[in-house]
């Protein structure tokens, strides 16, 4: 099939909720994706954080051959001796709690809504299901996520969104500390806001805001669904700025591209999901499990984290000196390799560009271009794609 043929089919027979470039891959190695003609494109989106190690890496290919070979499916009702290794190996390198399996991200998140109001109901009777979240989060497309969500062009033909949910300014603890209420449960936050554009928080913010969690008796829940999975240098973005969750929520990178999602909850919390609470047909799927063990295995490797940091530098520093040189590119941002630059112009036709140029790079909002490599990314690899950006460019933004 050619890769017209295959866009008249998807344009035919797919509903149009995508935006999606003219462009068919059908191959992908390490950094590298290829289309139907051969062309190369250096990946600096990963599927959207989710090709963590890139593309057919070696280790995490053999774990699916393998274990499609044995079994592929098999019912929660019994024991998966894979999906319990996947659990031991989550726990260790989280909270130490108790692991719920899915199949995504926002999936994940409902999960932890549910999980946080029931442990309020049972902890605390009726009355106390609230949960706060910030301007600019983003926590899924399904109802319990998108109403999350605090992103109003979200919301847009599909309201009302779920009640119970209040939104706080980023950054600002006062608002926070205001409106932890003896009402609310939970505390959602991004460590790093992916979907809005790589924003930061201020510094001290998160550990401030735990502590005020710790003190209303309101659950902290870290979705590290962008940031996990060493994508800043450590497993949790939340070791980073030194905070411990009472739930965290995984999926993108977790299994290196099969959908899979996870809830990590300290023992107290994990212990409200009793049988008949919540479920997953497929959560926790053998294949998926298989995947993600490949993916943790290279994760904990000696020096993988400390590779992350160095190479996230590499990237922050690189496009910092594209920056200084231009009056355009307002200001770069991110930790590990997740990197945000914010311009004063449009970034659409520059992500657009840079695809033709063989680049792909993504604009998360209207201003700003995100970058997400597979964390196996080389140095050169890196060079590569600032080369490839600093041509692409708009011409009248080069400082004289």
């Amino acid at each position: 099939m050619t890769g017209a043929e295959a866009i008249a089919l998807t344009q035919r027979y797919q509903m149009g909720n995508y935006s999606r470039f003219p462009v068919t891959f059908v191959r992908g190695e390490g950094s590298w994706l290829y289309d139907d003609l051969g062309k190369p494109y250096l990946d600096f989106l990963g599927g959207i954080a989710v090709a963590i190690l890139g593309h057919a890496h070696p280790a995490v290919t053999r774990a699916i051959t393998e274990q499609a070979g044995r079994l592929v499916h098999v019912s929660n009702l019994f024991h998966v001796p894979v999906q319990a290794r996947l659990g031991e190996r989550l726990s260790v390198a989280t909270t130490g709690g108790k692991v719920f399996f899915c199949n995504s991200g926002t999936e994940a998140n409902e999960a932890a809504i549910k999980l946080a109001r029931r442990w309020a109901f049972d902890h605390h009777g009726e009355g106390r299901h609230g949960i706060v979240v910030l301007e600019g989060s983003f926590h899924g497309r399904t109802y319990g996520g998108l109403s999350a969500t605090a992103q109003p062009k979200f919301h847009q033909g599909f309201e009302p969104m779920l009640p119970g949910f209040a939104t706080v300014p980023l950054g600002d603890i006062d608002a926070l500390d205001e409106a932890l209420t003896d009402r609310v449960c939970a505390f959602f936050v991004e460590p790093i806001q992916g979907e809005s554009g790589v924003r930061m928080h201020p510094p001290g913010y998160l550990k401030e805001a735990e502590t005020l969690c710790r003190g209303k008796g309101v659950l902290l829940v870290a979705d590290e669904i962008q940031t996990g999975m060493g994508r800043t240098g450590s497993f949790l973005a939340s070791e980073r700025f030194d905070i411990v969750p009472d739930v965290v929520t995984l999926a993108k990178g977790i299994a290196n591209g099969l959908p899979l999602g996870a809830v990590v909850a300290r023992d107290e919390v994990a212990a409200v999901f009793v049988p008949g609470t919540h479920g997953s047909t497929f959560g926790g799927n053998p294949v998926c499990c298989a995947a993600a063990l490949a993916v943790m295995d290279v994760l904990e490797s000696a020096g993988f984290y400390d590779a992350v940091v160095r190479k996230g530098e590499r990237l922050l520093e690189g496009l910092s000196e594209i920056a200084a040189r231009r009056t355009d590119i307002r200001i770069v941002r991110g930790v590990g390799l997740m990197v945000g630059a914010e311009m004063a112009c449009e970034t659409k036709p520059i992500a657009a560009k840079c695809l033709d140029a063989g680049l792909v790079v993504n604009a998360a909002t209207e201003n700003i271009l995100r970058f997400l490599p597979p964390l196996t990314v080389t140095e050169g690899e890196i060079d590569r794609a600032l080369e490839i950006l600093s041509a692409v460019l708009p011409a009248e933004g080069w400082k004289s």
